[in-house]
């Protein structure tokens, strides 16, 4: 059995401004001739899969990031401003010290010039053997872990069920701003549900930064094209201290016990599935030592050698990638 040439869908990890290097590895995905008819994404993943999801070419994406001011991301609240006391009085009383605002703002923008706002825009019809149900059948759907149900959310595909919410209505950048709430460095996303009580939602990373499984099929029938995961993150333990290097500076006591729970809590479960043969057979690992999750002041030489980084690591998947081979090893 072929694939249709050229289609896969894309699973983008989460990591911080590491993302970048997702639009150098998607750029050498497009060159290659793909397209993407859905796109799944974690906390940076899912900003970069709603540019993609939304039709933005990964060209007119770099030209957007160059020009974007990363330091703006490090928002603050007017009572974050007072002297000392600031940023703690925000993690006091808003469980986070960033306020998220620049993201949603910048965001909001590119998808409008888009023509997408609400996940409505980002609807698809698929009736040619998709397995997936009508509140799944949209471009795009991003993680976010719900603090209050205790589990795994995915929006817009968990509106309904779990909120009592029409999907089509919700503003792809609420979905968005949730799966990037990186804990207490952005205050968390509440959600209303149609009852009246609400939900606390903060990073999808918390409980899946790397979704590699959410399109699989399960109805047994063979997948129609392959879906390709984009790793940023390093694996463990070699790797802790490119997550959160402001952690990793530490090698003993409280500051190096918090570095290993963070980072096993957000990179453990991936490391579960990247060592199973048939998730690491489509997943292309970017190589991102360059730059920490947070590293929000990153100069243009070390962003284009996030870029560059990405780009290789697609040329050098995409040069052993065999579609009928997996097919017969993997999905037989």
């Amino acid at each position: 059995m072929s694939a249709e040439p050229g289609i896969a869908d894309i699973v983008l990890a989460g990591g911080g401004v590491k993302g970048i290097g997702h639009v150098g590895a998607l750029a050498s995905l497009e060159r290659a001739g793909f397209r993407f008819p859905r796109v799944a994404g974690t906390s940076a993943g899912s900003i970069v899969g709603a540019l993609l999801a939304a039709g933005m070419s990964t060209g007119r994406m770099l030209e957007v990031m160059a020009k974007l001011d990363w330091s703006r991301f490090r928002d603050k609240s007017g009572r974050d401003r007072i002297p000392v006391l600031g940023p703690g009085l925000s993690l006091w009383l808003e469980n986070g010290i960033y306020e998220g605002a620049y993201l949603m703002e910048w965001l909001g923008e590119q998808l409008e010039q888009l023509g997408v706002r609400t996940f409505a825009d980002l609807r698809q019809r698929d009736d040619a053997g998709s397995a997936l149900s009508g509140d799944q059948a949209y471009k795009l759907v991003v993680m976010a872990s719900d603090i209050t149900r205790g589990e795994l959310v995915r929006l817009p595909w968990d509106y309904r069920d779990r909120y009592g919410l029409d999907p089509d209505a919700q503003l792809v950048v609420d979905a968005v701003r949730a799966s990037m709430s990186i804990p207490v460095f952005f205050e968390p996303v509440r959600l209303e549900r149609a009852d009246g009580s609400a939900s606390t939602l903060v990073d999808g990373g918390l409980l899946s930064n790397f979704p590699i499984d959410v399109f699989d099929r399960a109805d047994g029938r063979t997948p129609r094209w392959p879906t390709f995961g984009l790793t940023l993150l390093p694996r463990l333990p070699a790797g802790n201290v490119q997550i959160f290097p402001w952690l990793g500076a530490f090698n003993r006591g409280l500051p190096h016990f918090l570095e290993c729970v963070i980072t096993t809590t957000v990179v453990g479960r991936d490391q579960g599935h990247l060592s199973k043969p048939w998730v690491a057979a489509r997943t292309i690992a970017i190589e991102t030592a360059s730059a920490g999750v947070v590293d929000f002041d990153l100069g243009p030489t070390a962003q284009t050698a996030l870029y560059d980084s990405g780009a290789a690591a697609a040329d050098s998947f995409l040069a052993g990638w065999d579609w009928e081979a997996y097919l017969a090893r993997f999905r037989s």
